[in-house]
């Protein structure tokens, strides 16, 4: 007899979970539920973007590389819009790296420099193909810091690896201004 009573109880406990289940995916699909971060206020006509090599003013040897690719692979990951070449583009992503500077920032009690903050500053333009703007962004900059290392090639791979992320962190903040804030 306590067998069947045991039996009964977990019978009971599947049932109730099967229909709270179905109970819950019947009321997820019907109150409007949606994916998060796919909306966009793009105007109509925009679902391709082209963005072509940014423009290098500063001293810094290949960091234009390092930006165009940030970029690229913030909109290429996101895919809310078609990253094409620019024949096929309805939209061109420009952008000029205006400065690059780095300046210690902390030391140790013998004075040598531990760490770095790296500053870049870019201009970013989002027009259509016949040259009309859509937006402008100038003076965009961000920061970002890194460790010092008296091995040259160490603090110069650190300072890359600054660069990286401060191009990360610009792009993100422009794909929030493309998809969010037009």
């Amino acid at each position: 007899m306590v067998w069947n009573l045991r039996e009964r109880a977990k019978a009971s406990m599947l049932i109730l979970r099967k229909t709270l289940t179905i109970l819950c995916i019947l009321l997820l699909g019907g109150c409007g539920y949606q994916m998060v971060g796919k909306e966009t206020h793009l105007p109509p006509g925009i679902s391709s973007v082209t963005i072509p090599t940014f423009i290098n003013r500063t001293l810094e040897p290949g960091i234009e590389v390092q930006f165009t690719r940030a970029f690229l692979r913030e909109f290429i990951l996101d895919k809310r819009v078609r990253v094409v070449d620019r024949k096929e583009a309805e939209s061109i992503l420009e952008g000029t790296i205006k400065s690059f500077n780095y300046h210690a920032v902390s030391f140790d009690a013998s004075s040598r420099v531990l760490e770095y903050q790296a500053t870049v500053v870019a201009d970013l333009t989002l027009k259509k193909p016949n040259g009309e703007i859509l937006w402008s962004q100038k003076n965009l900059s961000e920061v970002s810091w890194y460790r010092a290392s008296s091995d040259a090639l160490i603090n110069e791979g650190n300072k890359d690896l600054a660069l990286q992320e401060i191009g990360s962190l610009m792009a993100g903040r422009i794909r929030n201004r493309f998809f969010y804030n037009f």
